[in-house]
C-alpha cells in the first residue's frame, strides 16, 4: 500500500484538488449570488452588493428586474432611478422597451460599452483610461447638484464629450448626460465593493441612486434579445469561460510539473567503455576539420601550449604577456616570433597548410620550453 501511495501520491492529489474546486464552483454557484459586474447579488470585488443594502437600509426601495418582462412590470415614474447594469446585454429592441417604459424617470446606465451606447441611440464615443488621480464633480447638469464637492477615484473610467455631466476633464465627463433623464455612468467603480470606500465613491453612488425613494435595478438578459439586435462580442461569451480557461491552464501547469519530475534528479553514470584520450583527440580534431573552425583550432592548442609552459617555468598562464617573455628568454628566441605562437590576437591560420605548420611550430616550441 505504501509503494503504491508513493507511485501515485501526485495523481490522486491533484484529482482531488481539481474535485475540490469543482465543488466549490458549484456551491458558488447556487443561490441568488452571481459574478456579473454590478450586480446588486454579488458579494464579490466587483459586485455591488454593498451599495444595494445601504440604500435599502437607508429606506429606498430596491426592485430587481433581471429581464425586459420584469422591467416592464416594475412600476416606474417620475419618482423613479433606473439603473442598468450589465449593459452590454443590451440590444436595439430591449433598449427601446427600456426608455419607453422609464419614460419620465432618471435612467443610469453603468459602464456601457460602445455598442450598449449605440443601442441607447446616444451619437458619442468615449476614450477609456485608467485615471492616475480622483477627480472632482464639477457638475453641469442642473439635477445633480447633490453630487457637487465630490470627487471618486477608480481603477478604471470611461469619458464621453458630451455636453454637460459631472466628473469632467479633458476628455469628458464620468457622468456625462447623453439625453433628458439618461446618464452614462463611466465610473461604474463607484459601485463595487472593492472601490466603493474610496474618496467619495460611496457618497456619490448613494446620492446618485438614492435622490428618489424608488430605485429599479435592472439586469438585462440576452434571452431578450430579438433575431435583429445588435449585440458587443463581449456579452456573448458565457461567464464561465474565463474561470474554465484558468483551470485548464492550471491543470496543465500541474501536469507538466508532475511529467516534469516523476524521474526524479539527474544521475551521472561512467561509460560502459573506456575512451582513450587519443581518441578523443582524433575525434574532436575531425569535428573541427569539419566544420572548417581553425580560430578554434589554434585557440585550444595554443592554450594547451601556454599552460605546459607556464607548468613547467611556474609562471601563471592567464599573464599571456609575462608568459611570452620568460619563454622567450628560456629558449633564446624573439619576443615577437613566440608571441605569433602563443598569443590568441595573433592572426589566425587562413588555411589547413598554414594550421598544420602553426601546429608543428608550437610543438617544436613546447619541445624547446621542456629541454629548458
Amino acid at each position: 500500500m505504501r509503494g503504491w501511495w508513493e507511485r501515485h501520491r501526485t495523481t490522486v492529489l491533484i484529482g482531488a484538488g481539481t474535485l475540490a474546486a469543482l465543488l466549490v464552483a458549484v456551491l458558488l454557484g447556487t443561490g441568488n449570488r452571481t459574478s456579473a459586474s454590478h450586480d446588486p447579488d454579488n458579494p464579490g470585488g466587483t459586485g455591488a452588493q454593498a451599495v444595494a443594502r445601504v440604500l435599502a437600509d437607508q429606506g429606498v426601495d430596491v426592485e430587481v428586474a433581471r429581464s425586459a418582462a420584469e422591467l416592464e412590470d416594475a412600476e416606474v415614474d417620475a419618482g423613479t432611478t433606473v439603473l442598468v447594469t450589465s449593459p452590454d446585454n443590451l440590444g436595439r429592441s430591449t433598449a427601446r422597451r427600456l426608455l419607453a417604459h422609464a419614460g419620465a424617470a432618471t435612467v443610469v446606465v453603468a459602464g456601457p460599452g460602445p455598442g450598449a451606447v449605440a443601442a441607447l441611440g446616444v451619437d458619442v464615443e468615449g476614450a477609456t483610461a485608467v485615471p492616475d488621480s480622483p477627480r472632482s464633480a464639477g457638475c453641469t447638469e442642473g439635477g445633480l447638484e447633490v453630487l457637487s464637492g465630490l470627487a471618486v477615484d477608480v481603477d478604471l473610467a470611461t469619458a464621453w464629450p458630451t455636453t454637460a455631466g459631472c466628473f469632467g476633464g479633458p476628455d469628458g465627463w464620468w457622468l456625462a448626460s447623453a439625453d433628458d433623464g439618461l446618464l452614462l455612468l463611466g465610473a461604474p467603480g463607484i459601485l463595487e465593493n472593492d472601490q466603493v470606500l474610496r474618496a467619495d465613491n460611496a457618497t456619490a453612488a448613494l446620492r446618485l441612486l438614492g435622490g428618489d425613494d424608488r430605485l429599479v435595478w435592472y439586469v438585462p438578459d440576452l434571452a431578450d434579445l430579438s433575431g435583429d439586435d445588435g449585440v458587443s462580442l463581449r456579452s456573448l461569451v458565457p461567464p464561465w469561460l474565463l474561470p474554465a480557461v484558468w483551470l485548464c491552464g492550471l491543470t496543465m501547469v500541474a501536469v507538466a510539473w508532475w511529467r516534469g519530475r516523476r524521474l526524479g534528479r539527474l544521475a551521472t553514470e561512467p561509460l560502459p567503455v573506456t575512451v582513450r584520450a587519443l581518441e578523443t583527440t582524433h575525434a574532436r580534431g575531425r569535428l573541427y576539420r569539419d566544420a572548417a573552425d581553425r580560430e578554434h583550432a589554434v585557440h585550444a592548442l595554443r592554450q594547451h601550449t601556454r599552460t605546459t609552459a607556464a607548468a613547467h617555468l611556474g609562471l601563471p598562464p592567464q599573464d599571456t604577456d609575462a608568459l611570452v617573455r620568460d619563454v622567450a628568454h628560456a629558449v633564446g628566441r624573439p619576443a615577437h616570433e613566440v608571441a605569433a605562437l602563443l598569443d590568441d590576437t595573433a592572426p589566425p591560420p587562413r588555411s589547413d597548410d598554414e594550421l598544420i605548420r602553426l601546429a608543428t611550430a608550437l610543438a617544436e616550441l613546447d619541445r624547446e620550453v621542456r629541454a629548458t
